[in-house]
């Protein structure tokens, strides 16, 4: 394992002091807000470098008794057994102190607003764009998230032609982010009287929550359109226009909601989603000029990528970016077993970018 940066270590373990020193000392609302986000942020590496020394002194101690011929050899097999749990117990906290170390995703914390649309085949397409929306859903309940439907187009036969939902919770978009990407599905529709095997597919987005201060959109970029809202809601939906579309005129974005009552919330909704769309667009852009330099597949998010089949027949779930296949179809559509999948998928990612990070040097945190 490739050594650490001691003396990045060292400057970080000094700027945490100087944290702590600072907000000791009574500082103004803005500065404590300020100072108190960075210490909060260093707070997991501190700890966890300063666990590494504390071992890597007692192995130091360790070693000596067990060299000094003064030593008794029963004391001296204690001290060989105590190295032994030190050396393990310094190689878990090394990569802990490895990962803590990597670059974060400034959205990692945020929620998602997840967009599931139905490709390529039909009505069964729809069905199966319905079954991961479900599972989502299942899968967000099970990290205490909430989940809110912003637009939804149903398919004639069943399922979604497009689904779009935020999920609130933190942490959700670092779960969740390697989702995005074409998945599909082999299986024999219940429509299907000779038993033939169909496959289809459906593309999953999964944007982070953007907030006003990320993205600066001018008004006057914008088009607003209203009109009545479509679907279920009883009469009042046919006499008020309280649909929301929303245009913003330099990148031809358009997003559109429709609730029973209320613009307003619409409105809102709409420019959330909008957000989201600009922010990940230019992230895109962004990402796409180190692609040449830097191909970390898992966490590419392209979206015309074929990356997970769920083949009901045989049972299993298949991710092509890691060749992972669980046989476990039923648990990840019902989202208990998505978490193994995600796990797998964050494991491999942090693996790259470990692998980058020791390749260059380490760098900037």
């Amino acid at each position: 394992m490739t050594a650490l940066p001691d003396a990045r270590l060292d400057q970080l373990l000094a700027r945490h002091a100087e944290l702590e020193h600072a907000l000791s000392g009574n500082p103004d609302a803005d500065t404590y807000v300020r100072l108190s986000r960075e210490f909060a942020e260093l707070a997991p590496l501190i700890e966890r470098v300063k666990a590494l020394r504390v071992a890597e002194r007692e192995r130091i101690g360790a070693l000596a008794l067990i060299d000094d011929p003064a030593t008794d050899p029963d004391m001296a097999e204690l001290a060989r057994e105590e190295a032994r749990e030190l050396d393990a117990q310094i190689e878990e906290l090394a990569l802990a102190v490895r990962l803590a170390l990597l670059p974060k995703d400034a959205m990692d914390e945020r929620g998602v607003i997840l967009e599931v649309r139905a490709g390529t085949g039909g009505d069964e397409a729809a069905l199966f764009a319905g079954d991961l929306f479900r599972m989502y859903e299942r899968f967000a309940g099970l990290n205490g998230w909430s989940v809110e439907v912003l637009s939804l187009t149903e398919g004639t036969a069943g399922g979604y032609k497009e689904v779009i939902a935020g999920i609130h919770g933190a942490g959700a978009y670092a779960r969740l982010k390697f989702e995005s990407g074409v998945h599909r599905v082999q299986r024999v529709p219940d429509t299907e009287g000779s038993g033939r095997i169909h496959t289809s597919a459906a593309t999953v987005a999964v944007l982070p929550e953007v907030e006003e201060v990320d993205v600066e959109i001018n008004e006057n970029d914008l088009r607003i359109d209203v009109f009545r809202a479509s679907g279920a809601g009883g009469q009042h939906v046919n006499k008020t226009e309280s649909a929301v579309r929303i245009t913003h005129i330099p990148t031809g974005t358009v997003v559109a909601v429709q609730d029973e009552r209320s613009q307003h919330k619409n409105k809102a909704r709409a420019m959330g989603m909008l957000r989201a769309r600009i922010y990940e667009a230019e992230r895109e852009k962004r990402d796409s000029a180190r692609a040449s330099e830097r191909k970390v597949q898992v966490g590419s998010g392209d979206r015309s990528e074929r990356i997970r089949t769920y083949n009901y027949p045989q049972g299993r779930v298949t991710d092509h970016r890691i060749g992972l296949t669980l046989y476990k179809l039923p648990e990840v559509v019902a989202g208990e077993a998505l978490g193994e999948l995600v796990d797998a998928l964050t494991t491999e990612y942090q693996a790259a970018l470990l692998a980058e990070a020791e390749s260059t040097g380490w760098g900037e945190r």
